[in-house]
């Protein structure tokens, strides 16, 4: 809770100085109970921003490989992810490790909190929105959470990819009305109870279109490449 609190004030200190912060549709995020917050993926420092403009504390999904680092440096990070209460996902576990996310995600909102989670799975590589992974849209249609589109604009100026600071650049985050997807609900499902293929990637794009109205991006229907890890 500490970690959390003293990180959120160093990024409230930074969002009105250095990266001056504008927070839109605030009124649409729950005050408290279950709340799923899906949206686009620019920078590192996306997660932290997210943090300075929303008052409640929010859970987030961080790959598994935070939390496997030996490294003496790799050690502190993964301390420092732990403390900030982030939520270990495999994304190479296959089909398998996704239904695991997506019970510890039920869990977590089942709990009340707010969590928010990236459906491109990684930060663009070309500034454009990519297609969504279902993740999100399970995660809704298993919990029933409002799910809430928002949309980052400047954290690709504020901290590129490769840099480690932040420099100096106004950040916006807007957020959406909750997605109206009770009609998904009474969809077919499969055997196991869970929504089928096509009923994720139907409420998966609509999502993706919503977020793509509030960051300005051009959305393409292709999957974003993951980063290379180094060796």
């Amino acid at each position: 809770m500490l970690v959390y609190a003293g990180t959120r004030a160093v990024m409230r200190l930074a969002a009105s100085t250095l990266c001056p912060l504008r927070v839109e549709g605030a009124e649409h995020v729950p005050r408290d109970g279950p709340a799923l917050l899906a949206g686009n993926h620019l920078s590192a420092c996306d997660t932290f921003f997210l943090m300075a403009a929303v008052p409640r504390r929010l859970v987030f999904l961080g790959k598994a490989e935070y939390f496997r680092t030996r490294s003496p440096g790799g050690l502190l990070s993964r301390a420092w992810c732990a403390g900030l209460g982030f939520l270990p996902v495999d994304r190479d576990g296959g089909p398998a490790a996704a239904r695991r996310s997506l019970a510890l995600a039920a869990a977590t909102l089942a709990g009340g909190a707010g969590l928010a989670v990236y459906p491109e799975g990684t930060r663009s590589p070309d500034g454009r929105l990519h297609r969504g992974r279902s993740g999100a849209a399970a995660m809704a249609l298993a919990s029933g959470a409002p799910l809430v589109p928002f949309g980052i604009v400047g954290t690709d100026r504020v901290q590129p990819v490769g840099c480690s600071g932040l420099r100096p650049h106004p950040v916006t985050v807007r957020f959406g009305p909750p997605l109206p997807y009770e009609g998904f609900l009474a969809r077919e499902r499969r055997p196991d109870g869970l929504a089928t293929t096509a009923v994720l990637r139907e409420l998966t794009l609509l999502l993706m279109q919503n977020v793509s109205r509030l960051s300005g991006q051009v959305y393409v229907d292709t999957y974003a490449p993951r980063a290379r890890r180094r060796p």
